[in-house]
């Protein structure tokens, strides 16, 4: 059976995705690559986000797991 071919993980997602971004600042694309850049920078996006949203999960589980049941959003500006 042949086997799925595995997607990078979360940090060579996010290093690639500040390679495409630089080269879409550069302003040297051409339409072309400029759209196909892109297409790659949302797929990359999307590939970090469920990275995030998995992570996220497992953490609540351990969580619970650990009788830490209680969560609380995240807020930056109170530090």
């Amino acid at each position: 059976m042949p086997r799925k071919k595995k997607a990078p993980d979360f940090e060579a997602a996010i290093e690639e995705l500040e390679k495409l971004v630089t080269r879409m600042e550069s302003g040297q694309l051409s339409l072309e690559e400029s759209m196909q850049t892109f297409e790659r920078g949302a797929a990359l996006s999307q590939q970090c986000q469920q990275a995030l949203d998995a992570a996220e999960q497992r953490i609540r589980i351990l969580s619970e797991k650990a009788g830490a049941a209680a969560t609380e959003a995240f807020d930056a500006d109170a530090s």
